[in-house]
């Protein structure tokens, strides 16, 4: 988003150094085409991306690589179709834009260009989210770098050696966009997460899914197209009636509007980033990180916005200077209204960053229609009519609605708090509640056993361990956990208890998936081990090696017994009852050598090793229980 910002941003300071106040408004009047591009490609590319990172963490890596294929095709057809419709209708759409006489052909020749580039960029930008989601964001970001810095190097030879004017600014543009999208279509050919096929990439009704995703930051993009458009309209026809005239206003609105979305871009993209993992733990039921990301959030963002408060309050005039050259005779006015713009409308922007990121991380909670309420809030439901009450009503003018935007900003604010607090007092009651009647029973039962030991029970499939480390735990008096770990590995990882199960069953493949629900399985059994208590499998002996309290345990049993014991309890097939046995064991030992790096059934591993059938699962346990006593 700060990339898509700087590509604008540079065109301003390069054409207003060269074109002067008329270049500059030229930008400005074309910016809210670029703001509908940015906004569709926030809409797929969001959407896309965050549906990806949810499917990948259900396991569902087919469905994932066709979500993706989708969102491809549909990006390539609305931005040709968007495009096409944005370069008919150009000599319209500048005047809803707010466009005046003098600026008119500046406009044309400025937008007929960026309009051509256009599809390039809403590419890059969705195929940019997604290969962030896909666990590469360096190659994205270099993709988006690479494509700026060709951009900053061609303005200047474009329009100052070639004197190329507004055209020159617009064709480094659009160079640098296509270059960054060469650069991510070589992308889909390695991708990490989902292998990609020609069949993934057919529309069907599963496309309303991925766009649902990324609505939220789309309805906030609209917002401020609708308030640019409003702004620029009002900046022409008020300041016309001013000192400053109707170029002036527009020109500068345009400059500080795009040093502004800096901030904007830098906590849409902080809140867009934690969206999915706010959604994804508070799917799982972990609503404590949910606030804990929260509040992170809340800081970063609104560190950024006092740094820009602090910039426009402090340094207007240097950073009005940026943008045009001492030469222009428009020089003194144009850097007067950029002091009194920010030192007026921007005098508290900081307050934004609020509304923006409730905006966002409401959506992830799945409050949509609060969510969108609030993107409405600033833009649609304060500013607009607070500059209209201001300007006409009480006849204050250009001032007039200047200072409307520290007003709305100040009581945007303060109905903000309301419905963020609201929202966040009541994430992680149930969390709390559950966590207080965990540390009870193990509070409970600690009163009732006269030993500290934990003991882990590595076992053969078909060798009855399950049982005996049940019968074990009773004999003592404490708590098994075998099952009772898939429910909290699956709270704690953000995966669905069902994934848990099978992934456990099927020890085939590793990979990142895996190694995330390992390092869950890893805390959870770590918390458990606070208390005395009996852990059944899952590679325990290994993640408990270095703490003293710890008994390892591994039951094994004859063949034949496996065999039998599989047959009347498992209620396998007998033909095919050692084949499955000998297989679910082989992954069993590939999962613990991954994992731990030792081998599965080595002595150096346990304290002790029984045969379960030459004692019988109930004498095993009393064994056990004997040598612990």
């Amino acid at each position: 988003m700060l990339i898509n910002s700087i590509y604008n941003i540079v065109d301003q300071i390069f054409i207003g150094k060269g074109v002067g106040t008329l270049g500059n408004a030229a930008t400005n009047i074309i910016f809210p085409l670029i703001i509908i591009f940015n906004a569709t490609a926030g809409l797929i590319g969001n959407g896309a991306s965050a549906n990806l990172s949810l499917k990948l963490g259900e396991g569902k890596k087919e469905e994932a690589g066709k979500n993706i294929g989708q969102a491809i095709v549909l990006t390539f057809l609305i931005s040709i179709v968007l495009c096409l419709l944005a370069y008919i209708f150009l000599p319209q759409l500048v005047y809803l834009f707010g466009c005046t006489k003098s600026v008119y052909p500046y406009a044309l020749m400025y937008g007929r260009i960026i309009i051509i580039g256009a599809p390039f960029m809403i590419i890059y930008s969705v195929l940019s989210s997604i290969i962030r989601a896909d666990g590469s964001p360096k190659y994205s970001m270099m993709m988006l770098v690479i494509g700026a810095i060709i951009n900053i190097i061609l303005d200047p030879i474009f329009i100052f050696v070639f004197d190329m004017g507004v055209k020159g600014g617009a064709l480094a543009t659009v160079i640098g966009q296509i270059v960054s999208f060469v650069i991510a279509i070589f992308y889909l050919k390695k991708t990490k997460s989902v292998n990609l096929n020609k069949k993934d990439f057919k529309l069907n009704k599963n496309i309303f899914r991925i766009l649902s995703l990324g609505i939220s930051s789309f309805i906030t993009q609209i917002t401020i197209l609708v308030l640019f458009i409003f702004m620029n309209n009002v900046m022409t026809k008020y300041g016309a009636l001013s000192k400053y005239g109707a170029d002036i206003p527009l020109s500068v609105y345009g400059v500080i509007s795009k040093i502004n979305s800096l901030f904007i871009s830098t906590v849409l993209g902080v809140s867009i980033g934690a969206q999915p993992i706010i959604g994804f733990n508070y799917g799982a039921g972990k609503e404590l990180r949910v606030k804990e990301t929260l509040r992170k959030v809340l800081i970063i963002n609104f560190g950024v916005g006092v740094f820009f408060n602090v910039l426009f309050i402090l340094f207007p005039e240097q950073i009005a200077n940026v943008f045009i050259s001492k030469s222009d005779p428009a020089y003194r006015l144009f850097i007067e209204f950029a002091v009194l713009m920010c030192r007026s409308f921007l005098l508290v922007c900081s307050l934004n960053a609020l509304e923006m990121t409730t905006s966002i991380t409401i959506q992830s909670l799945g409050k949509v229609k609060k969510s969108t309420v609030v993107s409405f809030i600033r833009q649609i439901l304060l500013l607009i009519p607070i500059s209209l009450f201001l300007g006409i009503v009480l006849n204050k003018g250009i001032y007039g609605i200047l200072y409307a935007g520290a007003i709305a900003d100040i009581i945007c604010f303060i109905i903000t708090i309301f419905i963020f607090r609201s929202e966040y007092i009541k994430l992680g009651r149930n969390e709390i509640k559950e966590e207080k009647k965990e540390t009870k029973v193990l509070e409970v039962n600690e009163k009732n056993i006269n030993f500290s030991k934990v003991i882990t029970i590595a076992r053969d499939y078909g060798s009855g361990g399950r049982y005996v480390a049940q019968l074990l735990a009773k004999e003592l008096g404490i708590h098994c956990y075998d099952k009772e770990i898939i429910r909290l590995t699956a709270k704690e990882s953000g995966f669905t208890k069902d994934f848990v199960t099978q992934s456990e069953e099927i020890k085939k493949n590793y990979y990142v998936i895996d190694d995330r629900m390992f390092i869950a399985e890893t805390k959870v059994i770590k918390n458990l081990a606070k208390s005395s208590c009996v852990i059944v499998g899952r590679c325990a002996d290994y993640i408990l090696k270095d703490k003293k309290n710890v008994v390892k345990v591994f039951l094994y049993s004859d063949d034949s017994d496996k065999e039998k014991r599989a047959v009347k309890y498992y209620n396998l097939n007998k033909k095919i009852a050692k084949k499955k046995i000998n297989q679910i064991n082989k992954e069993r030992a590939k999962h613990y050598e991954y994992y731990t790096n030792r081998k599965w059934k080595d002595v150096n591993n346990y304290d002790i090793m029984l045969n379960v059938d030459s004692y019988g699962v109930e004498k095993t346990a009393k064994i056990i229980a004997n040598i612990l006593r």
